[in-house]
């Protein structure tokens, strides 16, 4: 089973290494790396074309923002499975990949497995963990998700799924969510590890204006695709996810 990884990145030099290294280090034998760079302009490049491999596509070019790169990712990519990783992050461990392969193995129905991922506070310090084992399609009206870099899914699923939206500022991602388990009603499996750990700094986590944003498209998707939703149930997720803080 062939799993590529797309990573989409701009003026990533700081921390493209780590992403990088963290693909290259997985004990799984077939993988994929798809890098889709918006013509970054301060090293990305040059970091990438030293650590490339004959596992590595490597695409430097304009788009049209993240969610358009995402796509040209996808398009590109030639793997059986496929998972998004940022360019800012990097894969929990060396066994990530297999551990995502197997259930797919011992499973051909699936179409997605999803995993947690960790926040780091700083540096390398662990801030909370994301449990995308709370998420059900049942819950995404409450603006539940499972977290997005820990979410593979198989090529068919996203041929069936489509693209991501690029008119979505911040929440492409979440409306993807929504027509792959509420509309298309993809067959899952989670697992209860750490798949990526994040560092802080995210688009979606940068202030009361983006906050705004995203729950604003969460709730633009739902009624959207017909799922039943309302400002007080998106915004309840923040009750509970104040509970991950508290989490060992």
């Amino acid at each position: 089973m062939k799993i590529s990884v797309i990573t989409v990145s701009y003026n990533a030099a700081a921390t493209i290494a780590d992403t990088i290294a963290s693909v290259q280090a997985q004990d799984h034998p077939d993988i994929e790396h798809v890098i889709i760079d918006g013509n970054s302009k301060d090293g990305t490049q040059a970091i990438v074309a030293q650590m490339a491999n004959a596992r590595t596509i490597f695409v430097s070019e304009p788009d049209r923002g993240l969610y358009d790169a995402m796509n040209k990712g996808v398009a590109r990519a030639s793997g059986d499975v496929i998972g998004i990783l940022n360019a800012d992050d990097f894969l929990a461990d060396p066994a990530v990949l297999s551990r995502i392969a197997r259930p797919f193995t011992e499973d051909p129905s699936l179409d997605a497995v999803i995993g947690d991922i960790a926040f780091l506070a700083s540096g390398l310090r662990f801030g909370r963990r994301y449990d995308s084992g709370r998420f059900h399609p049942n819950r995404i009206g409450w603006g539940w998700m499972p977290a997005h870099p820990g979410m593979y899914l198989t090529r068919q699923a996203y041929d069936l799924v489509g693209e991501y939206r690029t008119d979505y500022q911040i929440a492409a991602d979440f409306e993807f969510i929504v027509r792959a388990f509420a509309k298309a009603r993809l067959r899952y499996r989670y697992i209860p590890d750490v798949f990526v750990h994040m560092r802080p700094g995210g688009v979606s986590t940068a202030g009361l204006r983006a906050k705004w944003t995203i729950n604003r498209e969460m709730l633009r998707a739902c009624r959207a695709h017909g799922v039943r939703t309302s400002w007080p149930m998106i915004l309840s997720k923040y009750f509970f996810k104040t509970l991950e803080y508290m989490k060992k």
